[in-house]
């Protein structure tokens, strides 16, 4: 059943699924009915999905969410895109090499008359924006309609194992992603006014008003009254030689590998970007029972959370400031990458390259707005409103809030007897929204006796769980703010119950006995991951919060909370001097090491820049210096942007070359959107059904 599984995770239950039969090349392999083609392949060990027809390289999964076409394949004689193909029992799956030949259909018997629904209120996507506002409206008895291209509900909620940071009373912190995304869709099944089509993809919105959907087997179209794009974000990619190997992809492809279809994707990875989508993955990986070889960050500090840079770094993750990608190394898939340290003008300092052997390079360097359809519905005159990373990128728990608020003001814009917006909605989703705050020197404490909780987090980021679980009430945070940092305040003596500890998504609460030994005490420290998994008796490497190994300890008992079962409490006995630095457990005994420096010479000219039409920045630079300042003007002379994903990948890198130009952006014409923003099947128009 594929070598490359996860037959067991610390967060995930695995799953009773139908095993079927399909060839790959005429080769009998087998795979889980309904699961995604591009999931079966890399689960059989398979990477290179077919190759490209202009220069026959390599191509492979890299979305995974259906924006591109990299993944395709040959699926019963029709070119699909594997990552949003499921798989079926006798399939005939054949690489795509080359264009791939029209398919012998039979005629249509006419093109049939398209039906129109209509609705009053159309939810474009079902992430946790689109959840919380179609809850909203459903508790309001608004008729909704809500479309997601995936078969489940939650968008990336799906792929987050993780407890969430936020409020634990507007965004469900302290929850783990996944049961966020099963709490969301539960509330919405108990409305009757609010329909739910799974599968279906929203394609285009037109003059008249209307807006196209491609569901599974059919082709329709939307009347709204009112519409909310709640579509997310689509992750941003970096050009440098080798960008388009398989085995080089989005972080959000790799968790919906490993945390949705549970795939062990990767013996090895580099992440490239310390935002929190980096931090997380790598964390992810580590969860599944992979190396994380490094993770590297242009910046002086990573920008996500410094808890989650600080989990990374005392599980043994080196994190490396300053640093970019320089080139990635492979015949037809990702064997290494070299990377270099940035000077302060943000160029390379030869000779500080380094190559690690690594099979994954994932990039995380920032998300881009979904929100294509929010511009062109308000060029056709519809009343159209936005919400979650469609509106502006920020965490999920700011997504929900403001999908909630998008609810509360489409329930007004209907006429609705709804009252005012609360006072202190706006308040509340501008801190979900905040930037983390700059990190502060904390004091340990001092006190060598009882019961000490220690808070071991120094930053000021959207959380509060801690305030909520402790029985005693005795934890607060600065000034009582949502963001402010916590601390312990009570004349009562903890009573150890633990909560603390196991309910923080930064897994940066510990807890201190001193009661039991005059010399040791007994640390209580968090536990989420697979590797090397702990065991009372056994000696564990346990970490400060820079990553530094304070000493070896055994383990004297392993506690659960039933609120947390998947969080381990495990319990050491360490020198009291030294108890209140003790933060975590090594999970990787050593960092990978970098193999022999690279020594060719990069050519950045080389980078792929449309992955689609495999143009190169060179030619792409050759254009510009040539005196084009029209992005339409570059598609007719390179085919640049004219490929599958609409220029979705490679427009905002073809901006950032004109700059490099120095060429005002104000003289350079954008591209002319296409009428449909996702690719569609011809035969859907002329009434031939899918499948």
């Amino acid at each position: 059943m594929g070598y490359n599984r996860i037959t067991e995770h610390p967060i995930l239950s695995i799953p009773e699924r139908e095993t079927v039969s399909f060839t790959w090349n005429n080769v009998t392999m087998t795979g889980y009915a309904g699961e995604m083609i591009s999931s079966t392949l890399i689960a059989n060990g398979i990477q290179v999905f077919g190759h490209h027809p202009k220069d026959k390289s390599p191509q492979g999964i890299y979305c995974a969410n259906g924006q591109c076409s990299q993944c395709l394949v040959i699926a019963d004689g029709l070119p699909v895109k594997a990552c949003m193909t499921p798989l079926k029992s006798g399939m005939q799956i054949q690489s795509a090499d080359g264009l791939p030949a029209l398919p012998l259909l039979k005629a249509a018997n006419g093109f049939e008359q398209v039906p129109i629904e209509n609705t009053q209120v159309l939810i474009i996507g079902g992430g946790p924006a689109g959840l919380a506002a179609a809850v909203e409206l459903g508790r309001l008895n608004v008729p909704t309609l809500l479309v997601d291209d995936k078969d489940r509900l939650g968008g990336k909620l799906v792929l987050q194992t993780h407890k969430f940071f936020g409020s634990q009373a507007d965004s469900y912190a302290g929850t783990r992603g996944y049961e966020i995304g099963d709490i969301l869709a539960g509330q919405l099944s108990g409305f009757f006014s609010v329909r739910v089509w799974l599968e279906a993809t929203a394609v285009g919105v037109f003059a008249d008003r209307v807006i196209g959907v491609v569901t599974k087997d059919s082709y329709r179209l939307i009347r709204p009254n009112k519409v909310l794009v709640a579509t997310g974000a689509r992750e941003k990619m970096l050009a440098f030689p080798g960008n388009t190997l398989p085995g080089v992809y989005g972080a959000g492809a790799f968790q919906t590998l490993v945390n949705r279809d549970l795939i062990k994707s990767s013996k090895r990875i580099l992440i490239v970007g310390g935002g929190n989508v980096g931090l997380i993955a790598g964390y992810h990986a580590l969860q599944a029972d992979m190396q994380v070889a490094a993770l590297i960050e242009a910046l002086p500090e990573p920008g996500g959370y410094k808890v989650h840079a600080d989990k990374l770094k005392r599980m043994g993750v080196p994190i490396l400031t300053r640093h970019t990608v320089v080139a990635a190394h492979g015949s037809d898939h990702l064997e290494a990458v070299t990377v270099a340290r940035l000077d302060d003008n943000w160029n390379i300092i030869k000779g500080s390259e380094k190559t690690y052997e690594v099979d994954t390079l994932l990039i995380a360097v920032g998300l881009a707005q979904v929100d294509e359809f929010y511009y062109k519905a308000k060029q056709f005159g519809i009343d159209v409103f936005t919400a979650g990373d469609a509106q502006e990128i920020a965490e999920a728990s700011a997504a929900m809030f403001t999908g909630r608020m998008a609810g509360h003001r489409i329930a007004q814009s209907l006429g609705l007897d709804v009252g005012e917006m609360p006072e202190d909605w706006q308040a509340k989703a501008k801190i979900l929204k905040s930037r983390p705050g700059v990190p502060v020197q904390r004091e340990l404490p001092r006190q060598q006796e009882g019961i000490v909780p220690v808070f071991h987090c120094y930053q000021e980021v959207p959380c509060n769980p801690c305030t909520t679980v402790c029985p005693q009430k005795a934890i607060f945070t600065k000034n009582n703010t949502l963001t402010g940092l916590p601390y312990r305040q009570s004349d009562e003596a903890c009573n150890g119950c633990l909560n603390c500890v196991a309910v923080c998504p930064g897994l940066a609460i510990t807890l201190i006995d001193y009661r039991k030994d005059k010399d040791l005490a007994t640390v209580t420290l968090p536990y989420e991951v697979g590797r090397a998994a702990v065991e009372k008796g056994q000696q564990i490497g346990v970490m400060d919060v820079d990553g530094t190994l304070l000493g070896n300890y055994e383990v004297v008992n392993i506690r659960k909370k039933k609120k947390y079962p998947q969080t381990l409490l495990v319990q050491v006995r360490m020198e009291k001097q030294i108890a209140p630095k003790a933060v975590g457990i090594r999970v990787q005994l050593q960092a990978c090491e970098p193999a022999e420096i690279y020594t060719k010479a990069p050519l950045p000219d080389e980078a792929i820049i449309c992955r689609c039409e495999r143009i190169t920045a060179g030619q792409i630079r050759e254009a510009i210096r040539s005196g084009v300042r029209d992005m339409n003007q570059l598609k007719a002379l390179n085919r640049a942007g004219m490929g599958s994903c609409g220029s979705k990948t490679c427009r905002p890198m073809i901006w950032r070359i004109f700059q490099e130009e120095k060429i005002d952006l104000g003289q350079v014409t954008d591209r002319v959107d296409r009428p449909l923003f996702v690719e569609v099947p011809m035969g859907y128009f002329a009434g031939v059904k899918k499948g």
